[in-house]
C-alpha cells in the first residue's frame, strides 16, 4: 500500500491485467464476491474515497453509510440501476458510468440474436448435425425488409438502428417522449410499437419503471410472426409470460442476453426450441472491457483533479 494512492473499492470482476492497470494509480481493494465485499466494507469502509461497481450489483445505502469518505461512485458499463442516486446526490458524491464504451459490442450482439432467431440458426445447426437436409425444413423468413421496433432509443438503440439500415429495415421506436433529432417513426406506447413491428428489440434502462413492461399484452401485440430480442435488463420482460407465449407459439421466437434469474439460468425457457439464450455478455469483448476500464480511469482522474467526471450519471 502506498500512502499517496487514493483508496478504491472494486466490487465487479476484473482481469488481473485490468486490476494492475488500476492499481498503478489507486490503492485498490478487490472484492468481487459477497464475502469479500462484506469484509471490505465492514473492516475498511472508512478508508475508501472511490468505488467501482456495475449497474446490476450496485451498492446499497447501508454499505454507503459504512463508507463516509467516498466521494466518487462509478459504474463500469452504461447501466446504473443498482445505485441509490438520491442518497449519493444528497451526500454530494460524484457519480459516473461507462456510457458509450460497449455500445458497438451490445448492438452487434443484438443483431446476432436477431438474425439467429429470425433465421432459426440454433435449430438449423442441430438439424444439420443430425443429418437433416434442407428439403425437410420449413424455409425461415428474411431479416431484410422487416420492421424493427426499438424500445429505448438511447445510444445503444441508435446503434442498433444504424445496423438495421444495412438490412433495409424500417425502424420505429418507443421512448417516454420523442428523441430530439431522431428521424425514425415514434410510437407513444410500447403496445402500439409491438403491433407495428416484426422484431421488437429492448434496449431500455432497467429499474422499477420498466419492470415487466414487456408482458402478455405486449407479446400478443407482437403476434405469432413476431420476434423479441432483449439486451437491456432481464427485469424488463415478464419471464413467465414470455415462456407461455413461446410455448403456445403466440410469438415466433425470442433472443435473450438477459433474464430475471441471472446468474442462474432461466428455467421456464430452457426446454423451448424457439428461444436463443446467451449469458449477459452482449457488452463483453476485450475491446469493450478495455474501453470501460479506460473510461473509469478518465472519470476518476477527472474527478480527483477537480475537472469533473467525463460521463456523469
Amino acid at each position: 500500500m502506498t500512502d499517496n494512492k487514493i483508496p478504491l473499492l472494486i466490487l465487479n470482476s476484473l482481469s488481473p491485467a485490468h486490476q494492475a492497470q488500476i492499481s498503478a494509480v489507486y490503492d485498490i481493494v478487490y472484492a468481487p464476491t459477497a464475502e469479500l465485499r462484506a469484509a471490505a466494507v465492514a473492516q475498511q469502509g472508512a478508508r475508501f474515497r472511490a468505488l467501482l461497481t456495475i449497474g446490476v450489483i450496485g451498492i446499497t445505502p447501508e454499505e454507503m453509510a459504512a463508507m463516509p469518505n467516498v466521494e466518487l461512485v462509478c459504474c463500469m458499463g452504461a447501466g446504473y440501476e443498482g445505485l441509490p442516486l438520491e442518497l449519493l446526490k444528497s451526500r454530494g458524491i460524484a457519480t459516473a458510468n461507462g456510457a458509450g464504451t460497449n455500445d458497438d459490442c451490445v448492438a452487434d450482439h443484438a443483431f446476432g440474436l436477431l438474425i439467429g432467431i429470425v433465421r432459426g440458426m440454433r435449430t438449423l445447426d442441430i438439424q444439420c448435425r443430425a443429418g437433416v437436409w434442407r428439403e425437410s425444413i420449413p424455409q425461415p423468413p428474411n431479416v431484410s425488409g422487416k420492421k424493427l421496433g426499438i424500445f429505448g432509443l438511447g445510444t445503444i438503440g441508435q446503434k442498433i438502428a444504424r445496423r438495421a439500415f444495412g438490412f433495409d429495415m424500417e425502424v420505429g421506436y418507443h421512448n417516454r417522449k420523442p428523441r430530439e433529432g431522431a428521424t425514425h417513426r415514434y410510437f407513444d406506447s410500447l403496445q402500439s410499437l409491438a403491433e407495428w413491428c416484426d422484431v421488437l428489440v429492448c434496449a431500455t434502462p432497467g429499474g422499477p419503471a420498466t419492470r415487466h413492461v414487456v408482458n402478455a399484452q405486449v407479446l400478443d401485440a407482437l403476434g405469432p410472426q413476431g420476434f423479441l430480442v432483449n439486451i437491456s435488463r432481464g427485469s424488463v420482460v415478464d419471464t413467465e409470460a414470455l415462456a407461455a407465449a413461446l410455448r403456445e407459439k403466440r410469438i415466433a421466437g425470442a433472443g435473450l442476453d438477459v433474464y430475471e434469474s441471472e446468474p442462474k439460468r432461466p428455467e421456464p425457457l430452457i426446454g423451448l426450441d424457439n428461444v436463443l439464450l446467451t449469458p449477459h455478455l452482449a457488452g463483453w469483448s476485450p475491446e469493450a472491457t478495455q474501453a470501460s476500464v479506460d473510461r473509469f480511469m478518465a472519470n476518476a482522474e477527472g474527478h480527483f483533479s477537480g475537472r469533473g467526471v467525463v460521463s456523469p450519471v
